[in-house]
Formats: C-alpha cells, structure tokens, sequence
C-alpha cells in the first residue's frame, strides 16, 4: 500500500538498510509514496499532485532539472537520506524511483567501511541476474553531496553505465545512468573462491565475515565523467510532434543536431490546435501522440536554442514512448478546454 514512510520504520542497519515497497520523494525524515501517471508533467504524481508542482511549492528542482542516478546500496535507504542531510548537509526533497536491473548485480566489496566495520557493496557485470534497485532523480547539488559520501576519485568513482538495462517502476528505459562504481582496491567486488557474492544472495551478517581477494574489474562497460553532471545531457533524445518534425518548417534548428535517423513514436497524451499555427501537446490520455524520435548530438547545446523558439508556452518535460524510450518534449502550459485534437496523423 503506498503512503508515507517514516524514517523509523526503513533503519539504515544493518547496510544496506531496508527500503519502502514503492517509488518515493524523502523529505524531513520521511519518503511520500509516488504513483506513475503519463498524464502527470513530471510523469509521476504524489498524494494526488503532479510531483513537479509538489517540488516547486518547496523551492525544489522539477525533474527536467535533474539527472538518474542508479542506487544499488544504501543509498535508496530513507534513514541513510537523513544522515546525508544530517551530516553532509543534503538539501531539499530526494526523488527515488524504483528500479529493475538486468545484467548487472549488486555485489559485496573486498574492503569493510572504517566507520562501523559493514561490508559495502560494489555494481559487477552479470549476465542474466535481474535485481530490484533504484534511481535518484538528483540535482546537481545533491550529486555533490554523494561525491563526497562516496568518495569519488578515491574509494568509487562516477561514471555513466553503459551495461546491461535499467527500467524504473513506469517502465521508463533509463539509458547510460550515472553510477558509483568501485575504484580503488577495497571497493573492488570480493571474489570468495573466484567468484563474487551477490549481495541478494547473503545478509550483512554473514558478508562482514567473507575472506577472499579483490576482483581486477568489474566487468561494466562505463565512461569515468569529470565534473558535474548537466541535466540537459540526458537524454540524448527529443520527441518532435509539430513543427519541429521533419519535413516540416522548423526541422532545420534541429537537422544539424540528429545523431541518427528520425523514428515514429507514440507518447501517451493529445495533439490540440492551437489555432496559432503550431500544435499542443498534453500529457495523459486521449489517443496517443504520434511524433518522432530523434537522438541528437550534445542535447545541452540544442535544448536552449529550442527552448527560446518555443517560448513560454510550452514547458520542456522528459516523456517516455511506447517502447519506454526517454526523450525530451515540449508540453503546452495553458488550458485546452476551448482547443480541439488534430486528426490522427497529422501531419506525418
């Protein structure tokens, strides 16, 4: 049943601590259950409320202005959230969505933290193993705030996983996640008579109690990132439905920018004329948006060029197609009461 969870209910010990059944924002020491709904801007609803309107009546982020990040350890614990807040001063509500993994596994690390004597886990390539994890939706500030928890550069480092698939609970695909990845020798999986040990597959207790040796690699196929993550880097796709098609007017600002060829697509929601001479597009039901796909050379170069040539009454959100493919897309913000559906397909 979906709610609230309190911190007192999900302790942090022993590691990894143990976790709410659903996706969830935390905030003073609690996480609040979310609900997936296309219809939603943000794609997710909590306590019957768009999640980006819940997060701008606090000041907060919307979820175009953050970036996924994979938590396969104690991280998508809400008691660790508070002691980030209490102790690395974390700020402001955490999005943590509920995630399924597939060819990749949390697994225990050789080295124990120094702090209470737990063994850490560490993600590891495994082929055909399907596990239950999850994704921040973190601002850049509060990917600082994990840096620095995790040690990056030292104990993890930060990379964009390009192994085996990540799917949150609304059947998103969330293509090259950031991740922490083991990087020095004590946070290199444990291999206990040449193999490592899934963390799914032995409790704390037992793993503080492991011997064996580090593993020489992960087996992932990442790229180490510098810096900051940007929010307009991922993804790396836009879903065009108006104007911006090929063929049309203005698919020239974003010819120059296609890393690939155009692919339909349908995203859940209803294409209206605004009589303006451009289209609308309005999450949700209806009969489905028809449109394009079109993966694009460094998105954060495009996206504000194309933010201007919308203007202000269109919201970029992040949609997801049929096949749960992520893209950027541009939402009408007014109402479409007086506003009437273009006829299926046009124009294709």
């Amino acid at each position: 049943m979906r709610g609230r969870y309190p911190d007192t209910d999900f302790p942090a010990d022993p590691y990894p601590g143990t976790v709410p059944p659903t996706s969830f924002v935390h905030l003073d020491r609690a996480g609040h259950a979310l609900e997936p709904d296309p219809g939603a801007h943000a794609g997710w609803t909590v306590d019957g409320q768009d999640l980006d309107g819940w997060l701008a009546a606090r000041d907060a982020a919307p979820l175009a202005a953050r970036v996924p990040v994979l938590a396969y350890g104690s991280n998508r614990n809400p008691s660790k959230i508070t002691w980030l807040r209490a102790t690395l001063g974390l700020s402001g509500p955490v999005v943590v969505l509920r995630a399924r993994t597939d060819g990749v596994a949390a697994v225990w690390a050789h080295g124990l933290r120094v702090r209470d004597r737990q063994r850490p886990a560490v993600l590891a390539a495994a082929p055909g193993a399907i596990e239950e994890h999850a994704v921040w939706l973190a601002t850049p500030g509060q990917v600082a705030v994990l840096d620095v928890c995790e040690g990056r550069g030292g104990r993890y480092r930060l990379a964009r996983l390009h192994s085996g698939t990540v799917r949150t609970e609304d059947g998103a695909l969330v293509e090259d996640p950031w991740c922490y990845l083991g990087n020095a020798a004590i946070r290199r999986p444990l291999l206990v008579d040449g193999v490592p040990v899934r963390c799914a597959d032995l409790p704390q207790a037992a793993a503080r109690d492991l011997t064996g040796g580090p593993a020489r690699g992960d087996g992932l196929h990442a790229t180490t990132v510098d810096g900051a993550p940007h929010p307009d880097t991922w993804p790396a796709r836009i879903f065009v439905y108006g104007l911006l098609q090929p063929g049309q007017p203005s698919w020239r600002l974003v010819a120059p920018h296609a890393a690939g060829t155009p692919q339909p697509a349908v995203v859940a929601g209803t294409v209206f004329d605004t009589g303006r001479g451009h289209p609308a597009l309005c999450p949700g039901g209806g009969p489905g948006a028809p449109g394009w796909v079109v993966p694009v050379h460094e998105p954060a170069a495009l996206l504000p060029r194309l933010d201007a040539y919308e203007g202000a009454a269109y919201r970029r959100i992040r949609v997801t197609v049929t096949d749960g493919t992520v893209c950027w897309a541009y939402a009408w913000t007014a109402p479409v009461r007086d506003l009437r559906p273009l006829p299926a397909g046009w124009p294709r």
